[in-house]
């Protein structure tokens, strides 16, 4: 591993500051109260009571003699945020029972455990996933939210003083429990890995906190989740072992906004193990080389935390670091103060143009298992839009969900959607992403689960049609005009006495990128508008509005100035940072810095992080889109203008013995570490509704189709 980039010590006013930031977090409500710590504790002695009562009724019902059953035990350990210490008020428990080998996870597990909870009054809420990546079990517990995972081990006996840290207890399991003892095995490695836990944990919940207020906390929707954060804030812990939280937050910000990606940010050295299970390495695995923002846990075997990132949602987290650094910089001259790094982004107000997902359902149990499904699938349409549109289209998902109270078993989810920023505007060709849409409505359909009722809507609204449930009280707010601070380069605000609210560096503000191409379209409600890509691989976006027609056009994206071929590199070219333990890794020389000046600091900080990027042979995630390099070829509804897809994408179709054109949709938005609450699907056929003639998504509305026979 490289060495610290600074062992600098604070200074007086970093402890000032850090004073200000942990006042700052408690004014927040991100700690809970004693009373519920204490009844979090109890509910875990309850939980373990339950498991251990349940293992020795199903050994008896196995047909075990008495002194086997007397022996037989379970035990509940804790992971996540909760065994991390940042959880706040109100948090779930991930939680992780470890059983025998007798204890089967189908049958005893989502069996005779869970109707023993179902039977206990504490028990609220209780719905199984057994068909996910990691199967989980969630419920509350005297108003405590849960999520068990079920280890089965190849042991007769737990004994209590059980090490799940030894790479040994892996041995003879299936990879479902690897799966679900990652969880807590890469927990504890973490807080064995940093030097100063408590440090550690402030930041980590400065840095939750942050990335909530600005809309990037969400591994379902393509950001990062809370191991992600977890792993990054441990790293930057380990460059600078004596700061204090006030000094890890500006550095964290710092290192990352400038972080060369896809080089991976890893704790400790990979090590190939000797159990035979795969480890993340680029170099081996091809699926490896498609991930974009590679964040490696730290325990065998180790595995990429982040692979759900795609192209949108790395731009956009990478804004944001750039953002929050310049602020950063403000606040050391005394500039600014932390409410300005914590603004919440008004994402609402940063995009004319939006994709609304509907679903409903008939029931509360359905919508829980709909939304499930259907949060692990979206995901997919980011993916899917910018393959199709060749990376020009920037999508931007919103990282929650919105409900309508009018409307009982039903929410809403939101895309933000604009051309990036890269993309100029010079063309008369026309996005069309009405098959994208299309394609992904008949994967989600495809649930193997469904009932009646469950349904999902997609349409194109611009903002002011947005529906006031999206707003804090229901309530529309009324554009206002306020001065924006800028912050140059050299820290020093302009017109600082002239502003009330500083709203600094927000790259991503309304109109950044994409305003000036929705002003010129002059869209409303009677207008049409589509979006389509054409053989040229040109872009444009056209809007007829009363004869009167709109144009702009964009370059493609093989056309940018990228300095170099993504594809020149080979694999021999490949440079990992901070693995130079790792067998035939190798790292950019750098010798540990003596001085602990800025100065020095800031140089070093740029060499260990610019070091060549690994090579990466697609700009768009789809080797995590299509499971064995395969996507499916979209089934044309009539009336609809077909896409055209050049050879250079790369892209793999497969098709079955009737010829039709089939594909297999990994788990894309599951984290192994924090599961969701996903079913498999099944390979059965959609029901394809008729179309009506025209139906427009890109810029225009989509509306559910309807069945009806012209």
């Amino acid at each position: 591993m490289t060495e610290p980039i600074s062992w600098g010590g604070p200074s007086d006013i970093d402890f000032i500051r850090t004073r200000e930031l942990e006042k700052l977090l408690s004014d927040a409500g991100l700690y809970e109260s004693q009373e519920e710590a204490v009844l979090r504790e109890e509910v875990l002695g309850r939980l373990d009571q339950t498991v251990k009562i349940w293992v020795k009724k199903i050994s008896c019902a196995k047909g075990m003699n008495e002194q086997m059953v007397h022996e037989a035990n379970a035990k509940i350990f804790t992971f996540g945020s909760y065994r991390l210490g940042v959880h706040g008020p109100g948090a779930d428990i991930d939680t992780l029972c470890v059983g025998p080998r007798h204890a089967e996870r189908d049958v005893d597990f989502f069996g005779e455990l869970k109707r023993m909870l179902l039977d206990m009054p504490e028990v609220t809420e209780l719905h199984t996933v057994p068909d996910a990546h990691v199967p989980v079990m969630k419920f509350k517990f005297n108003g405590i939210s849960i999520d068990l995972l079920y280890a089965q081990l190849a042991l007769w006996v737990i004994p209590e003083d059980l090490d799940i840290s030894q790479d040994s207890i892996l041995q003879n399991t299936d990879d479902q429990t690897v799966r679900s003892l990652n969880g807590c095995r890469v927990t504890d490695k973490i807080l064995s890995l940093v030097p100063n836990i408590q440090n550690f944990r402030t930041t980590l919940r400065c840095m939750r906190l942050w990335a909530k207020r600005r809309g990037v906390y969400s591994n379902v929707a393509g950001f990062l989740g809370g191991i992600n954060w977890a792993l990054l804030v441990a790293r930057i812990c380990q460059l600078f072992p004596n700061a204090m939280p006030n000094m890890l937050v500006s550095r964290f910000f710092k290192v990352y906004a400038k972080w060369k990606w896809p080089n991976p940010v890893l704790l400790c050295a990979i090590e190939e193990g000797s159990l035979g299970f795969q480890v993340w390495d680029p170099r081996k695995n091809a699926r490896d080389r498609f991930h974009l923002m590679p964040i490696i846990t730290p325990a065998y075997p180790c595995m990429n935390s982040s692979y759900n990132v795609s192209s949108s949602t790395l731009h956009i987290m990478s804004k944001e670091f750039e953002r929050a650094t310049e602020i950063c910089e403000v606040m050391d001259s005394n500039k600014m103060n932390w409410e300005a790094l914590f603004e919440p982004y008004q994402f609402f107000e940063a995009y004319k143009n939006y994709l609304q997902i509907d679903i409903s359902a008939a029931n509360g149990g359905d919508l829980r298992n709909w939304k499930g499904w259907v949060e692990s699938r979206l995901r997919q349409l980011t993916l899917k839009i910018e393959r199709d549109m060749y990376n020009m289209l920037q999508c931007h998902p919103h990282p929650g969900d919105f409900c309508n109270n009018v409307k009982p078993f039903s929410c809403s989810y939101f895309m933000g959607l604009q051309r990036k920023q890269e993309v100029p505007v010079n063309g008369a060709e026309k996005f069309d992403i009405r098959l994208t849409v299309e394609e992904f409505k008949q994967a989600v359909v495809s649930y193997s689960r469904s009932k009646p009722g469950m349904e999902i809507q997609v349409t194109h609204i611009r903002r002011r049609e947005l529906p006031t449930f999206v707003f804090p009280g229901g309530v529309r707010p009324r554009p206002a005009k306020r001065a924006e601070a800028r912050v140059p380069r050299n820290g020093q605000l302009s017109r600082l006495d002239e502003v009330t609210k500083v709203n600094v560096g927000d790259k991503r503000k309304r109109d950044d990128n994409g305003g000036e191409l929705m002003k010129n379209l002059n869209i409303d409600a009677t207008s049409t508008s589509s979006v389509e890509v054409s053989r040229s691989n040109s872009l444009a976006i056209t809007s007829t509005r009363g004869g009167g027609t709109s144009v702009i056009q964009a370059r493609p994206v093989g056309s940018q100035d990228r300095g170099e071929d993504d594809n020149s590199k080979t694999q021999s070219d490949i440079v990992y940072l901070n693995c130079e333990h790792v067998k035939s890794f190798t790292v950019p020389g750098v010798s540990a810095p003596i001085s602990c000046s800025k100065e020095a600091e800031t140089n070093y900080t740029d060499n260990i992080i610019s070091g060549p990027s690994v090579s990466n042979t697609a700009s768009v995630d789809l080797e995590e889109l299509e499971d064995h390099l395969s996507h499916t070829s979209p089934v044309q509804p009539s009336g609809i203008i077909a896409k055209i897809s050049p050879v250079t994408t790369g892209a793999v179709t497969r098709s079955n013995i009737t010829g039709h054109a089939v594909s297999s949709y990994p788990y894309g938005a599951l984290e192994e570490l924090e599961p969701a609450a996903l079913i498999t699907p099944q390979p059965v056929k959609a029901q394809h509704s008729q179309q009506k003639p025209i139906i427009r998504l890109s810029f225009t509305s989509l509306t559910k189709a309807s069945d009806s026979s012209g």
